[in-house]
């Protein structure tokens, strides 16, 4: 019988060559224990992705990643990352995961982090989220230095430091979009694809510089 503690690892290198090397994987698979072992996670299962297509986010082109999912949901238990990245640099790609139900971990933010986060958290420009997993990583280093010991709740304000500071920028980005998306409303868009196509007609970035879908703008949406 497992327990919550247990987790399901992914690991992805997104060219043969790397798969080859093997680098890229030896360096996640040791994130990944290192984590577990901290956090006191027991590993069940390992997956290893090694993609050579180009826009390989769907997910039938990742059959490692729903080996892990199908895993997970009989283990009834998370998929472990070591990096957000490593799962997908597509927002919307992510927020298609979050709903198979199946919680997903990221080494480089901690467990603590919500899963609605890790949405926002992808939505952001690849230096935010550089910015904020290093302020992250910085923040813990300093709280053990410290002698803070594991599981202590003041290791837990430096990962809410780090959320609060994604929401704030979602939060940002939805206040100067919003006003758009009532014009767009105004103008006749009564769905959510045909305000996606109003804001890529009018040139607006999303979060991360990217065009609009209807999930996206949904997401917007519920932030306003």
């Amino acid at each position: 019988m497992t327990t919550e503690r247990t987790l399901i690892t992914y690991i992805r290198v997104s060219t043969s060559r790397q798969g080859r090397s093997r680098l890229g994987i030896e360096t996640q698979r040791q994130t990944l224990a290192h984590f577990a072992q901290v956090e006191g996670f027991t590993v069940a299962r390992e997956f290893v992705e090694v993609e050579t297509d180009k826009g390989a986010d769907a997910l039938d082109r990742r059959p490692q990643l729903k080996a892990a999912l199908a895993a997970a949901k009989k283990l009834r238990c998370h998929i472990a990352v070591a990096k957000l990245d490593r799962l997908s640099r597509d927002v919307h790609f992510i927020s298609g995961l979050m709903a198979h139900k199946v919680p997903f971990v990221v080494a480089e933010l901690g467990p603590d982090v919500h899963p609605f986060v890790l949405d926002l958290f992808a939505a952001l420009p690849e230096k935010e989220r550089a910015l904020i997993s290093t302020r992250t990583r910085q923040a813990l280093s300093a709280a053990k230095a410290r002698g803070v010991g594991l599981g202590n709740p003041n290791l837990s304000v430096a990962r809410k430091s780090a959320v609060e500071a994604v929401k704030a920028e979602a939060d940002r980005h939805a206040a100067n979009v919003l006003p758009i998306i009532r014009e767009a409303q105004k103008a006749g868009a009564s769905t959510l694809r045909q305000i996606a196509e109003a804001l890529n007609a009018r040139g607006v970035p999303t979060a991360r510089g990217g065009s609009w879908y209807a999930q996206s703008v949904a997401n917007v949406l519920e932030r306003g």
